[in-house]
């Protein structure tokens, strides 16, 4: 099994250019997972707070553009 100390060993012995596609997939793995998480607390209605939030915006006239 490989250990976090591993890991981290491995990649101070990285290029630069390999540390950047690390980085690289390390980032789309998160926006990955970020993304499902988002899909998740959506359909359990868990964002519903968001659209509530917007409409009374809305209603006041307050509601930015972007």
């Amino acid at each position: 099994m490989t250990t976090v100390n591993d890991i981290k060993a491995a990649i101070e012995s990285l290029s630069h250019k390999e540390f950047m596609q690390l980085m690289n997939w390390v980032h789309e793995k998160d926006m990955e997972q970020w993304d499902a998480q988002l899909v998740k607390d959506s359909a359990k209605g868990k964002l519903d707070f968001l659209i509530r939030e917007a409409s009374e915006e809305q209603e006041k006239g307050t509601l930015r553009e972007l």
